[in-house]
Order: structure tokens, then sequence, then C-alpha cells
């Protein structure tokens, strides 16, 4: 399979590569800066420069089977980058994953009290433009994966990825690795299970 990483240069992202590589895909990665970009070890990346802000000028997809979403806002980034991201993958034809929140727009309070508590606290104005984000990706076709808090840590062997209304509301605030969230979104990409609609990463 050939996967398009956009954020390949991210927490996640890095991980999706590292990951698709190990299971035999190729990989091309979109970045911003290519001449700056370290692939990981253990296989070719094609690598393609992408800025989701020029979408004029962002690269064709049409050569590949999938693209996997690990955008972020990154430091020093304005507000609308998720959103411009989105709005390019919609418009590029290619089937597409994307990584959201839980927590944010039809997810808002799926992971508790205490948990939304958190999200408002520490991601704040930037839920906003999540939700829209992720109304667009999905608007487009989109598989949007709503991931928990992440942390750091293995992949984890028994993860799934129930659809929100079947996603239980847990007592504590959830979370997941970053390694199970990249290995579940590439397990999508493998066996397609959903259409546009909303997933939630789950480790156990």
């Amino acid at each position: 399979m050939r996967i398009a990483v956009l954020g390949a240069t991210g927490k996640v992202g890095r991980l999706v590569t590292e990951q698709a590589l190990e299971r035999g895909h190729d990989v091309v990665a979109l970045v911003r800066a290519p001449e700056a970009y370290e692939p990981p070890t253990g296989g070719a990346v094609e690598v393609r420069r992408a800025d989701v802000t020029s979408p004029e000028a962002f690269p064709s997809l049409g050569d590949v089977d999938v693209v996997i979403s690990a955008l972020g806002i990154s430091k020093g980034d304005g507000p609308g980058v998720l959103v411009a991201g989105a709005r390019v993958l919609a418009a590029a034809g290619a089937r597409v994953l994307w990584l959201g929140a839980l927590g944010s727009g039809t997810s808002t309070g799926a992971g508790g009290g205490l948990y939304q508590a958190i999200m408002k606290m520490f991601v704040g104005k930037e839920l906003e433009e999540k939700a829209a984000a992720d109304a667009l990706a999905l608007e487009g076709g989109a598989t949007v994966f709503h991931a928990p808090d992440l942390w750091v840590g293995p992949v984890s062997a028994n993860r799934r990825s129930p659809r929100l209304a079947e996603y239980p509301a847990p007592v504590l605030p959830p979370h997941a690795s970053r390694a199970t969230v990249a290995a579940a979104m590439l397990d999508e990409a493998e066996t397609p299970t959903a259409g546009a609609e909303i997933l939630v990463p789950v480790a156990k």
C-alpha cells in the first residue's frame, strides 16, 4: 500500500511513518520543508513539499492509496492551519484518515467531565478550530480519529477503535500512547471499517 503522511515531522506523524515502513508500505512524507526533514531509518521515504496554507502548490496525491493526516498546530502557527489542511485534503480526491481530538466538536463531553475540563484548560481556543477542521474533513469523506490525551508508550496489542456512538464514557480521563494511535490509524488504512464518521482509538 502507498501511504502519504501529512504532518510527518510531528510526534504522531513520525510514528505513523515508522510503523508504516515496518509494515512494508511505501510512504510519502508530506512536509513543509523537505530540506530539513530527517526520515526514519528502516526504509525509503519519498518526500514531497506540502504546505497546507499554500493549496495552489500542494502536490498531487493521485498515486497514493490513502492519506493519513497527523497535522497539528505547531509553535508559531497562526490560526487556521487545521482548517486549511482539511480543505486541501477534501479537494485532493484521496481517501483520508484525519487525526482529531476527543473532547472537540461532536465528541465534546465524551471523555467525561474532568477530561473536558482539562481539555478546555490546556487546549482552549484550539478546540474550536479542531471542531471546524473535523467538520470539513467529515464533509469531504474522511474517517476522523478523536484521540484522547496522548502519552509516550508502546503500541497496545489490545487496541480498538469504536465508533463515537459506541464509545463508553470513561470514569477517569482517558489516554493512549501516540504509538497506539498511530497503529490504530494504520489498522484502519489497511482494513477499512468506517466511512465519514468519528472513531475513538482505545488502548486496553
